[in-house]
């Protein structure tokens, strides 16, 4: 898997980058741009794509919506690409209308967080496991 090219775009707020979408084991994959959203756990993904990757649903989970409104989605997992770092993550079957969506939990995994002063992308120097390792003292 190739990882996508583009760094990222930042406009008004909203920050998107080139993500590749793959099966584990696969060369198949989709390419879009998708919208970082730190304020959603998982990753989303036009259920189409998805399928046509052979990637298939797993089980399905309620998520709330912005509005409030709770809505049931079925999930996957697949191997995402991006900024030169790929990783494992569970994904979202989502309408084939949506905007991709690359949720906190992927973009962290990965190693980068999204400074919002600056509107981008940062790679971590290091994780940290201070927290883990105090709990595990106490």
């Amino acid at each position: 898997l190739k990882p996508a090219n583009l760094k990222g775009v930042s406009e008004m707020g909203l920050t998107r980058i080139s993500v590749t979408v793959r099966k584990f084991g696969s060369n198949e994959s989709y390419t879009s741009t998708f919208l970082v959203d730190t304020g959603a756990l998982d990753s989303m993904v036009p259920a189409s794509e998805l399928r046509i990757l052979g990637i298939e649903p797993v089980r399905k989970e309620f998520y709330e919506m912005a509005n409030g409104e709770l809505k049931e989605f079925e999930l996957g997992f697949a191997e995402l690409a991006f900024l030169g770092t790929e990783v494992p993550t569970q994904v979202m079957f989502g309408p084939e209308d949506c905007e991709p969506i690359l949720g906190v939990i992927a973009l962290e995994s990965a190693g980068f967080v999204v400074d919002p002063v600056a509107e981008r992308i940062k790679k971590l120097p290091a994780r940290s496991l201070k927290a883990l390792a105090l709990k595990s003292v106490a």
